[in-house]
């Protein structure tokens, strides 16, 4: 049986939400019993997105096997059951990576290496490998219709309908239906101009999607259907919501995972979305609201912290509670003081890399552990509540991390590569730009007396990292009677997981990511009882 395959590109402006539109169709599909997988390609030249800018890029989201990709990969997870991994996510970066090394190798014997064929087979290869076993395989292709970057993708997805059969491939083009308030009028010429741009390449278009601001009228549907030649049934209006929770529903009311079944003759249950309408229930009826203060340096781009975000999110449905989020520069704190803080029920302060702003991060731990207000470290965060502990309560005035002064007295913070010469630490990922780092999922023990093991209810969990800085457990044996109590570990004993202070209300750190594995159906143990314990604190 031959893989169905449905490649979804964007046309007019970037930012319209192919991905947040890929992962609700997706999660239609999967609720009819459809084993479904998402892929991104991304036109970028980097190899990955482990090394850009969060200020420029967003966050990069860790999968389970420890691949640093696309934040949209993180849009899947949330809406989809299916696990992404590294074959979820390549590059234009990647794939000239691959073409060339296979050229040094003398792998094509002496051919002129060309766009097309070489360029082009590789990114066949590696969809028609990251879809294999699933019944139908969504590809977003990163980027808009006429952008340079982006041409060998559309030209390989093209050559697909040709190599698997036009009978098990859709285009699905996403554009932009705008709005003039002086007309009083949608204007249908852009999606037009787009539409005959994608046929340039050789692409027509099965189902046009059109994002506005209002639900598309009939006449317009009409003008779009004649002028692109697409059925009328398969032009899809997704206007403005306030959540993106409704959009699976507002794509099966229009029936498009009907007009999918029957293009690739597939039998299936009507899509189940209960589970969507239980988490728009939980949003729009909540019992209460909390002030979340979020301490990073890259907020100028809220998409820096997006799993963050979303995680706390997801917290709040769970219990009910609105979350009002702050994200506050630790720059402004060490200008401003905790005064910032004042109106904030919790604190967390999320991964980051560099010396800048640690101070104003410091500033906040202590500010919460002081004041009892319930805190949330998360990689960083638990780095800098160890230093902050060290500093302000035993008194090691000199501690530090060697990431922020490498030739510091009291390094409790180090390098993973120079701890893993003595113990060995497993999931390394040697990189000669951003040095030995742990990625992806792992193994922790959390120990029976602890609040963590209640709130995970088991004694095993498995977290993402990402970090290539460690705490130096050997210093930290005895601390929990000074106050600070270690509360997980490795596998092998040798990495501090999580701390927490047992005579706070709600003071735990972690060195993984938890914010990677939550989503709006079913939250994530540690946000769900953060948020709980903030808002307790609001109303203590």
């Amino acid at each position: 049986m031959k893989q169905n395959y449905i490649f979804i590109t964007g046309g007019v402006i970037s930012s319209l939400g192919k991905g947040i539109t890929t992962a609700s169709l997706a999660a239609v599909l999967e609720a009819r019993n459809f084993h479904v997988t998402i892929i991104k390609l991304d036109p970028y030249i980097n190899v990955d997105s482990g090394t850009m800018n969060p200020n420029q890029h967003g966050e990069v989201f860790v999968t389970e096997d420890g691949a640093e990709t696309d934040l949209d990969l993180g849009h899947y997870e949330r809406f989809i059951n299916t696990k992404m991994s590294g074959k979820n996510n390549f590059t234009t970066g990647q794939i000239y990576s691959e073409v060339l090394y296979k050229e040094r190798q003398g792998d094509y014997l002496g051919s002129t290496i060309q766009v097309i064929p070489h360029i082009t087979n590789i990114i066949k290869e590696k969809i028609i490998y990251g879809g294999k076993g699933y019944d139908i395989v969504l590809v977003e292709i990163g980027g808009t219709v006429g952008d340079i970057e982006s041409l060998p993708f559309l030209e390989a997805i093209r050559q697909m309908s040709v190599d698997m059969g036009s009978e098990h491939i859709i285009y699905i083009h996403l554009t932009l239906v705008p709005y003039i308030s002086t007309a009083n009028e949608l204007k249908t010429k852009p999606t037009q101009r787009s539409v005959k741009e994608l046929l340039s390449i050789g692409i027509q278009p099965n189902v046009i999607i059109c994002r506005s601001s209002r639900a598309i009228p009939e006449s317009e549907r009409n003008k779009i259907s004649l002028f692109c030649n697409v059925p009328k049934q398969a032009i899809i209006s997704l206007e403005d919501v306030d959540s993106v929770y409704k959009i699976p529903g507002m794509i099966k009311s229009q029936g498009l995972d009907n007009y999918i079944c029957n293009f690739f003759k597939l039998t299936a249950p009507a899509a189940n979305l209960s589970k969507w309408d239980r988490v728009i229930y939980e949003e729009s009826n909540p019992i209460g609201k909390v002030n979340i203060g979020v301490i990073g340096k890259y907020v100028t781009l809220p998409d820096a912290y997006k799993s963050v975000i979303e995680a706390l999110k997801h917290g709040g449905l769970k219990n009910r509670i609105a979350i009002n989020i702050k994200l506050i520069d630790s720059q402004k704190v060490e200008l401003y003081g905790v005064k910032l803080l004042q109106e904030v029920d919790g604190i967390l302060i999320p991964g980051g890399f560099g010396s800048r702003g640690i101070d104003g991060k410091l500033m906040g731990i202590k500010y919460a552990r002081e004041n009892r207000i319930p805190y949330l470290g998360i990689c960083l965060g638990m780095q800098l509540a160890i230093l902050e502990f060290a500093r302000n309560v035993i008194g090691i005035e000199e501690a530090n991390s060697t990431e922020f002064m490498p030739n510091c007295k009291n390094p409790l913070i180090f390098l993973v590569k120079d701890k893993n010469k003595k113990n060995n630490i497993i999931g390394i990922k040697p990189n000669k730009l951003i040095g030995n780092m742990r990625l992806g999922s792992i193994k922790c023990k959390l120990i029976n007396d602890s609040k963590v093991r209640q709130i995970y209810n088991t004694d095993k969990i498995f977290e993402r990292h990402r970090h290539r800085y460690e705490v130096n457990n050997l210093i930290w044996e005895n601390t929990q009677y000074l106050g600070l109590k270690v509360t997980g570990r490795s596998k092998n004993n040798k990495s501090i997981e999580i701390i927490e202070i047992p005579d706070h209300p709600w003071f735990i750190a972690c060195q993984f990511h938890p914010e990677f594995q939550s989503n709006p159906r079913y939250g994530h143990p540690l946000f769900i009882d953060f948020i709980k314990a903030a808002y307790k604190y609001q109303n203590r």
